[in-house]
């Protein structure tokens, strides 16, 4: 299944105190279930039948609420508490706690009128949502907050809010039974994309491996007109221009493709990554680049040399966006400017974020029609195994448009895994290289790079046209327990 296409499915808590307005808790219900549906999201809660105003009030409520998430544990993936007054902190404590479901939680309290603060219409949520955290916090049960202290359910401060907790809801539901395949083992000059497969176990992630001789042996008992090469063939045709590219190289495309994805459907995998440098252009002749950019694209993450933690910064950033992402290397200074730089890969990057014709249209002479996209052959490779060794790169340049990047690596000898994540902007600064490749602009540029530098990280990156580094952070750090920095400027 490809990451972040299953809605968000929440359950909801809604507060009550009995002597407050009981009132403010019927029509408070009422507006967050229309506000929830509106923006997409599937709703779990108890009903009015079930108690007062489907609020969770005494004992008997929460243990209700508990049995209710309970039944639907497989579906939800989140619970959003609503105080539309002060709440009952022990008992929204006492269900989140029977209900067993380790999934984010996000705290919302409505906010008062200051003309209507009456006995019948006060609320005080602003007040019970204290005593609600500091409730979760004795229970140690982990909450998300929203931007504002008490915030209107149809503001478009909360759109915001649960825009970023259904990214968080997404990032930690992809991570509870991820699967990942390994293709191949790690080049030998490539020690930076090690990784432990016990710290990401720990954390629910699984590692299949494939190596390439059986790759290679699966390919040799593929018929050239098998259905299957056939479709792959049409899929890369469609996919990418392929003007100046032999036959034979892509028929070896197509092979390789079409055993790639058998191999994953049969082993339930939802993202890879792939041996490259160089057994695959030495014993097979072509590189994996237009594959990979494929599966990328349809949000079947794919990082090469065997960067299995790339491959996971690849992933939380599609779950978090629900677009596809890249893996590039920080790679250039950009001239003089400390806050630029030039990202660059061979490249397997996803289509979609490269530039189209209506962005060179756009830039003004900035970008050329030579950015667009092709198919062609990997330059620095072919000096040693030759050119026609090397086809099956997508080269061109990415869009200019604001971007998020996140960096996992598993820290060994601490025994943790560890992250940064950040947000920045592609840019039209001009450039002429080949590859995959792009001019950014991250604000303090230069301290992160001193960071991920004193800090071990890999010169890989993973990178999403999206700004999703508020939702990745709390995933990972609150959620996933992975301390993580976040770079703002």
């Amino acid at each position: 299944m490809k990451l972040a296409t299953k809605p968000v499915t929440l359950g909801m808590i809604v507060g009550n105190r009995g002597f407050f307005p009981a009132h403010l808790a019927e029509s408070g219900r009422k507006i967050m279930l229309q506000v929830l549906e509106a923006q997409g999201f599937r709703v779990i809660a108890l009903s009015p039948e079930e108690t007062l105003y489907g609020s969770v009030v005494s004992h008997a409520d929460s243990h209700k609420c508990a049995d209710l998430f309970k039944r639907h544990r497989e579906e939800i993936d989140g619970i959003v508490v609503t105080l539309p007054n002060f709440g009952e902190e022990r008992a929204i404590a006492d269900t989140l706690r029977w209900a067993g479901l380790d999934v984010p939680v996000l705290i919302q309290a409505f906010p008062d009128d200051p003309m209507r603060m009456s006995v019948a219409n006060r609320r005080d949520s602003f007040c019970g949502k204290m005593s609600a955290c500091n409730n979760l916090r004795q229970y140690g049960i982990k909450y998300s907050l929203t931007s504002l202290h008490t915030v209107d359910p149809e503001s478009e401060a909360f759109r915001q809010d649960l825009a970023r907790f259904a990214g968080v809801c997404r990032v930690v539901r992809g991570f509870k039974h991820a699967r990942i395949g390994v293709i191949g083992a790690r080049p030998t000059a490539f020690n930076t994309v090690r990784f432990s497969e016990k710290l990401l176990e720990r954390s629910g992630i699984s590692v299949e491996t494939l190596d390439l001789s059986e790759v290679f042996g699966r390919i040799d008992r593929l018929d050239n007109e098998a259905a299957a090469v056939k479709a792959k063939l049409g899929q890369i045709g469609d996919y990418i221009q392929t003007a100046g590219v032999p036959q034979a190289s892509l028929l070896r495309m197509a092979k390789f493709g079409a055993v790639v994805d058998d191999w994953m459907v049969e082993t339930e995998l939802t993202a890879s990554a792939i041996q490259c440098w160089t057994a695959m252009e030495e014993y097979y002749g072509v590189v994996p680049c237009t594959l990979m950019s494929i599966m990328s694209d349809g949000l079947l993450p794919s990082a090469c040399e065997t960067d299995i933690a790339g491959t996971v910064a690849m992933m939380a950033l599609a779950y978090a966006s629900g677009k596809p992402s890249a893996i590039v290397d920080w790679n250039n200074n950009y001239g003089d400017d400390p806050d630029k730089a030039i990202v660059f890969h061979c490249s397997n990057l996803p289509k979609s974020i490269f530039v189209e014709e209506g962005d060179v249209q756009k830039a003004g002479g900035l970008i050329a029609p030579d950015d667009i996209p092709v198919m062609d052959f990997q330059e620095i490779i072919a000096g040693t195994v030759g050119k026609e060794n090397t086809f099956g790169t997508v080269v061109g340049r990415v869009k200019a448009d604001p971007f998020t990047y996140l960096r996992v690596s598993t820290d060994d000898l601490n025994g943790r895994i560890v992250a940064y994540v950040g947000e920045g902007t592609l840019t039209n600064d001009p450039i002429k290289t080949f590859g995959g490749y792009g001019v950014v602009h991250v604000p303090k540029l230069q301290h992160l790079l001193n960071y991920i530098c004193e800090n071990g990280f890999e010169h890989h990156v993973a990178m999403n046209l999206s700004q999703t580094a508020p939702a990745v952070n709390e995933a990972l750090n609150k959620y996933m327990g992975w301390p993580t920095y976040w770079h703002q400027a």
